[in-house]
């Protein structure tokens, strides 16, 4: 059983229709790129896989469970980090991993064990004593990644989390991805860069509320020169069938 399902997925804000079904499943150790133009439905739907958002119609299951209907039992279940990750500011990198371990319940030898291995692998020790504020970009989204994985979700949800970032953090931000990837980690994570959509195990393409296409990056781009060239074709090919679908009579 795939551990996220998606089933037939529509979310509608008043007459807006802003993800129109969809339907995709993740199995665990995957690590799944969204990828479309600006205002495609990718956060929205990542909201919904998250439980911030009631899907208008359809399901989303991880695990089984009804992201719906089941939501407190899904929550420890997920890490999600949106686009602004809250961080507090005026607390320290270790306060405010401190902070999550609090929300999550995790004391004694486990509490330090975690706090190490989190701030080790995102290169954060030397930095435990800085107030989040005065953190770079890159560290202050691998500060969010580790707070996200402090109780070690079993699917991890990111919206465009290098979004701004320099290149080596982003680089050093996807080597923590892919260790998690190897340890089984299912993770879902929309970009707006291309090179990191290569990474990925499979990408959704979305553009105006629909999924135009899901497959291996390799197999997207295949008969076109790299990646971007693919999904541009993809999205003009259905705009024009938009717009012949609308003036059809």
């Amino acid at each position: 059983m795939p551990i996220v399902t998606v089933e037939s997925v529509s979310k509608n804000f008043g007459g807006y229709e802003a993800v129109s079904q969809v339907s995709f499943s993740v199995d665990t150790g995957t690590l799944l790129g969204l990828v479309g133009s600006d205002g495609a439905g990718k956060t929205t739907l990542l909201r919904m896989i998250a439980t911030m958002l009631k899907p208008t119609t359809g399901r989303i299951f991880i695990s089984g469970l009804n992201v719906t209907t089941q939501k407190t039992a899904v929550k420890p279940l997920i890490g999600y980090m949106p686009q602004r990750f809250g961080l507090y500011q005026d607390l320290t990198v270790e306060e405010n991993i401190d902070f999550f371990m609090d929300i999550f319940g995790i004391t004694g030898k486990e509490r330090q064990s975690r706090k190490d291995f989190y701030l080790g692998f995102s290169n954060l020790h030397p930095f435990v004593d800085r107030l989040a504020r005065d953190l770079s970009g890159g560290m202050k989204q691998k500060l969010g990644l580790a707070c996200v994985l402090v109780h070690k979700p079993a699917v991890l949800i990111l919206d465009e989390p290098t979004n701004g970032v320099d290149p080596v953090s982003r680089k050093e931000f996807w080597d923590i991805l892919a260790q998690m990837r190897h340890e089984g980690m299912a993770i879902l994570v929309s970009t707006a860069y291309l090179d990191e959509g290569e990474k990925c195990d499979r990408l959704i393409l979305m553009h105006k509320a629909r999924l135009l296409a899901e497959a291996t990056p390799q197999a997207l781009r295949l008969n076109f020169p790299d990646l971007e060239t693919a999904m541009i074709h993809r999205i003009q090919a259905a705009d024009k069938t938009l717009a012949d679908e609308h003036f059809t009579f």
